[in-house]
């Protein structure tokens, strides 16, 4: 900007030096020699201290996949994956799904995603494909995208071969309640357990909203020592309700990448009193979904209400006009792939870029901004990059894009808590 022209290279280096050590995890500020000594430096960093940082950064990048798969191997965590583009299953197999939740939600002009089943299986095969490339196993759990879940999205997750899965505990609140199961004088008897839909193996697991949203929202306006506390207590309180039944579970699920820029030192301090505190208890198990699967029997649901852990509806992306327009726009983009893939005149290789485009443009994120209750700005520049992406898969098929992807279509004005990266599930 012209602002920016008055400003000092050094200044700008600097500037950039300290995003950089801003956005490194307190543990590694706190262990490795080389950043504590340029964070003591603060100031006037060198071309070295610069190639220093691209070091630390490149070792760290280039770690998580090796101390993941290590993690696993020795069964410290388990690695679950979601589908390879991150799209909302149910609305790709059926817009009206979102009015199981929503009865009157407004729907696109299109009935329906051309080719949604088959594009389904597309994303959980290559998610399983990737996986498997990256950490030599086959993962047993699939986090779908958003929690996003239907009756028909559970059958194909289940067909790819996944053996467990997981949603917002409102879907579960939803489902018992249609099917005159929920009981409002001991409904967390009802909870935290897994459930299995008839007919089906597959084990779903509901997310403990309250507990996730504390961890989300609230414990980051609190001493790390004081939330880790108050969220051991209230697991304490569950053992005791739970005594005696070892099929309980209780699932906490939220944006591990986004919680912690809110917390002071990254979270550093509240992760390590909950972490010692959890190890220490003997009355909490630590453990995992497939683990869960093995010791314990699920209950069985007759059907699930679609919907995900974001306010138990798929509101966040359908049902408003440029949400809506998103979608039309995307199934106009598809039929067009769908004639050029038929007349075999892509290549091998440029079916492959194709695909993955494709993908790319259908993804969750791109409606979860579109909406006034968004920041403008943010709304604005996802509006851009989503048409960008459209007319680059025209582009890629060889064809023109439609005009009206010159044109921005969504506005905003709204100001979300955390700025919308995040929602509570109610």
């Amino acid at each position: 900007t012209g602002a920016m022209r008055y400003a000092a290279r050094e200044f700008l280096v600097d500037l950039t030096v300290w995003y950089h050590l801003g956005w490194l995890g307190e543990s590694v500020r706190r262990s490795d020699a080389r950043v504590a000594a340029l964070v003591k430096k603060g100031r006037h960093y060198s071309d070295a201290d610069r190639r220093t940082l691209l070091e630390v950064i490149g070792e760290l990048v280039s770690g998580v996949v090796p101390r993941y798969r290590s993690l696993a191997a020795n069964g410290r965590v388990e690695l679950s994956v979601t589908p390879y583009g991150h799209p909302i299953l149910p609305l790709m197999l059926d817009f009206s799904s979102a009015r199981d939740a929503i009865p009157d939600c407004p729907l696109p002009a299109e009935t329906a995603y051309p080719g949604s089943e088959a594009r389904v299986r597309w994303h959980l095969q290559a998610a399983l494909a990737l996986f498997e490339k990256t950490f030599g196993v086959r993962p047993s759990g699939c986090w779908p995208s958003e929690g996003a879940v239907s009756d028909r999205a559970l059958a194909l997750i289940e067909e790819a071969g996944f053996r467990w899965t997981a949603t917002g505990e409102l879907v579960l609140r939803n489902s018992l309640t249609r099917h005159a199961l929920w009981d409002g004088e001991q409904q967390v008897a009802s909870l935290h357990r897994a459930y299995r839909i008839a007919g089906r193996g597959l084990n779903v697991y509901f997310r403990h909203d309250g507990l996730s949203d504390l961890i989300g929202f609230s414990y980051s306006k609190w001493h790390g020592d004081d939330a880790a506390a108050n969220l051991t207590r209230h697991l304490e309180h569950l053992a005791d309700v739970f005594q005696g039944q070892p099929e309980r579970v209780v699932a906490i699920v939220l944006d591990g990448e986004n919680a912690w820029e809110y917390f002071p030192f990254n979270g550093y301090f509240f992760l390590s009193a909950l972490y010692e505190q959890l190890s220490s208890n003997t009355r909490l198990e630590l453990t995992t979904f497939a683990r869960c699967r093995a010791a314990a029997p699920a209950a069985e649901l007759p059907s699930i209400v679609a919907g995900s852990w974001v306010f138990r509806t798929f509101s966040t992306w359908i049902g408003e006009p440029a949400k809506n327009r998103a979608w039309e726009m995307l199934c106009e983009a598809k039929r067009t792939y769908d004639r050029v893939l038929a007349t075999g005149q892509l290549t091998a290789p440029e079916r492959r870029v194709a695909e993955r485009q494709l993908a790319v443009c259908e993804g969750s994120d791109w409606c979860w901004w579109f909406g006034e209750g968004n920041p403008a700005e943010q709304v604005a520049a996802f509006d851009e990059l989503y048409r960008r992406h459209l007319g680059n898969l025209y582009r890629i098929l060889g064809q023109t894009p439609p005009a009206y992807l010159a044109e921005p279509f969504a506005h905003g004005g709204g100001s979300p808590e955390m700025g919308g990266v995040m929602r509570r599930a109610q």
